[in-house]
């Protein structure tokens, strides 16, 4: 966890072919090397390189530290060197880069949501740093927001149970921080962009003394919008200081803070059923409206290397977050009189701490790397809202009036919840062979939830739900360069958000996911680049459904599967060009699934899953400039179980060019949407999207001392 372990020798011969014949060549010089000083040679490429990371460590896929390469899975690391030069410097930009992913955020959900492999929403879809989940209250996910100061984004696909608990089913996202140094560096970022775009972010680490290190990184933007109410900024600062009097020996301590306040924006109307496009800089919000997500982190860490083959290791933690909600939300259009009629007057607090403890040990047997932890956690959740809310109003579909929000219904604290989880976990990586891998992993998860009204005629509830999770997968290097693998998985969502569970659920138990995926990666030769492909069928039960004698009363019994393939390759087949792109086609769709009017959902696809999602990045270097295009498609989807409503296909286009002034300074100029393509990313309700955002460019000055 604390020290940047070396490459595999396998790895370095892969690199380059004259690499393995070096090793060669100096291999009979090794016993004198005490008394004989060689001289350094250094091999190159002419190449950019080409990766998808298959050499590192698949930290947010497996605690036992294997390579991307060996797991069992299908798993990919965006790097901070690909999210630069793309310009991602929001989380949810970066991610759906991925394969297969695309953003379902909105403000009601924090902005952290996901749909992948047939599953969307953040009690399908985990988001963590470092390993470390803050529970999932009422739907809402908000950290972290921007990728400053992280090295590099995991992502997980299918079932991460094992790892992470529950909530997990489509895949887990991990954020991996930029870790403490005793070498001195000074990073620093500064953009300007369309609609008043200001960013700036700051990022340090060094010695201090003979023990220690640090790591600061600053990040903050502001923005006027693309429309009315449209402003937003935000700011975070990340901090970690550790202290390594021994080699066997060392403890961190990381404190970081974080306030956003997005756009005040929730969605365009529809028009018919399609999206107007004159509608498009509209916000139909009130002028007093507010969105802010606050976030405090405090954790300390040790790790002890107690002999050759057992290492302790031990984090607490304690995470708050303090968001605020206080809007008009759902908005109908009135195609004949041209008004929008906007209803929802909601105000929303949500007060939430969760304290916690891992303790794990990691015991190197032979050709066995096994890991076994104990995780708990408090958490603790004040739900304030005015949801005896009322009051109409209707505003022109063209420059409305915003007014003020109505007041009339008073917000106060409703409810409280204090939740217990305990998980206990065993995962084991058992080299069964040369070419063979098993890895095996076992988790049982429980959660003790207590939830007490605070108005007169809540009621109370008690509930326990428990779940065990396990994996089983086998990797064969066929060659050195090439894996083949599969894995059968499980793993359970909720059928709403644990910590907050309400009494409509509460004799509901956790749904339950199974899936079977094989797949293969390789990395082709001379550097040329590296590729995957995975094939997989997920299968949940247990979905909340309607009883068919009696469609008034929801049960469990409901039933959906998902399968697909994904593909994702890096190229790099000249001097001169690096190709990266993904594809991914799924086929998703209700086994079992009855709504309250008693219609029959099966054969249907869930809301929010597109079939095909590709994207494409080419980029061209010549002397110290690069040209960048990437293109992203996403497939149709739809915004109700019916499959009624309709959001079309699209297609946006980004460019960049990059000037490398110096071995310091690099300045980038960044164009998105291209073509200012209108489109919908995701439905907010049956007849409002959130829509995308228009054609805007940015240019960036990076400094790296």
């Amino acid at each position: 966890m604390f020290e940047a372990k070396p490459k595999p020798r396998g790895a370095l011969m892969r690199r380059h072919p004259l690499t393995l014949a070096v090793l060669a060549a100096l291999a009979p010089w090794g016993a004198a090397q005490a008394e004989t000083e060689l001289a350094t040679l250094r091999v190159t490429s002419n190449r950019d390189a080409a990766t998808l990371g298959l050499d590192q460590p698949s930290s947010g896929a497996s605690r036992t530290g294997i390579a991307a390469r060996e797991l069992p899975a299908s798993f990919e690391a965006v790097d901070s060197r690909t999210i630069g030069e793309r310009g991602d410097y929001a989380v949810i930009d970066a991610i759906t880069r991925s394969t297969g992913l695309t953003g379902v955020g909105n403000n009601g959900n924090g902005g952290l949501s996901f749909s992948t492999r047939g599953f969307s929403g953040p009690d399908s879809v985990g988001v963590a740093e470092n390993g470390a989940r803050l529970a999932t209250g009422a739907g809402t996910q908000t950290y972290p927001g921007d990728s400053w100061g992280y090295e590099r984004i995991e992502v997980l696909r299918g079932p991460a149970s094992i790892v992470y608990g529950s909530g997990t089913v489509g895949a887990t996202i991990n954020a991996v921080r930029k870790a403490p140094s005793r070498d001195a560096s000074l990073e620093t970022l500064a953009g300007i962009g369309t609609d008043g775009l200001v960013r700036l972010g700051v990022g340090a680490g060094g010695s201090l003394g003979d023990y220690a290190s640090y790591r600061l990184d600053a990040y903050g933007r502001h923005s006027d919008g693309e429309r009315d109410l449209g402003a937003s900024r935000g700011g975070k600062l990340m901090s970690t200081l550790r202290f390594q009097p021994r080699s066997d020996l060392a403890f961190e301590v990381l404190a970081d803070y974080s306030d956003q306040r997005p756009e005040r924006y929730w969605g365009t109307p529809l028009a018919d059923g399609r999206i107007d496009k004159s509608l498009r800089r509209e916000n139909y919000n009130v002028e007093d409206a507010v969105v802010r997500y606050e976030d405090k982190r405090l954790r300390a860490r040790a790790e002890w290397q107690a002999s050759d083959w057992l290492t302790l290791r031990d984090e607490a933690y304690t995470l708050v977050a303090n968001r605020h909600w206080k809007d008009v939300e759902q908005y109908s259009f009135n195609t004949a009189a041209r008004t929008v009629d906007r209803s929802d007057y909601l105000e929303i607090l949500h007060h939430m701490q969760q304290t916690g403890n891992r303790l794990e040990a990691a015991v190197a047997a032979g050709r066995h790397r096994v890991v076994a932890g104990w995780d708990i956690a408090r958490v603790r959740f004040r739900h304030v809202n005015n949801f005896d809310f009322s009051g109409n109003t209707t505003v022109a579909a063209r420059d409305p009036d915003h007014g003020s929000f109505l007041g009339g219904d008073l917000t106060f604290p409703k409810f409280r919840t204090a939740t217990t989880l305990n998980a206990l976990y065993l995962e084991d990586a058992w080299q069964a062979a040369d070419r063979w891998l098993v890895l095996a992993g076992v988790r049982r998860d429980e959660a003790d939830v207590s939830r007490r009204a605070l108005v007169s005629g809540g009621a109370d509830l008690d509930k326990k739900l428990a779940g065990t999770s396990w994996r089983l997968g086998v990797t064969h290097r066929l060659t050195a360069d090439t894996s083949v693998y599969a894995q059968a998985s499980t793993g359970y969502d909720p059928v709403t958000s644990v910590i907050t569970l309400n009494l409509a659920n509460r004799d509901f138990s956790l749904t339950r996911g199974t899936q079977v995926e094989t797949g293969i990666k390789q990395s082709l030769g001379d550097g040329l680049g590296e590729w995957t492909a995975a094939l997989y069928r997920i299968d949940k039960d247990d979905i909340i459904t309607r009883d068919p004698a009696n469609p008034s009363r929801s049960v469990q019994g409901g039933s959906q599967h998902s399968q697909g393939i994904e593909l994702s390759a890096a190229v790099a087949p000249g001097k001169h060009w690096r190709f990266e792109g993904n594809v991914s086609f799924l086929k998703a769709r209700f086994d079992e699934l009855r709504e309250d009017s008693g219609a029959d959902r099966a054969g249907k696809r869930p809301p929010d899953v597109p079939e095909q999602v590709a994207n494409l990045w080419s980029h061209y270097r010549f002397g110290a400039w690069q040209a960048s295009l990437g293109v992203r498609y996403v497939g149709k989807r739809f915004a109700d179980n019916a499959n009624t409503v309709v959001l079309p296909s699209y297609v946006v286009a980004d460019a960049g060019v990059a000037w490398r002034v110096d071995r310091r300074t690099t300045l980038r100029l960044f164009g998105r949407n291209l073509a200012d393509k209108v489109y919908a990313t995701n439905a907010y309700s049956n007849n409002q999207v959130i829509l995308g955002e228009g054609r805007r460019f940015e240019l960036v000055a990076e400094m790296k001392f």
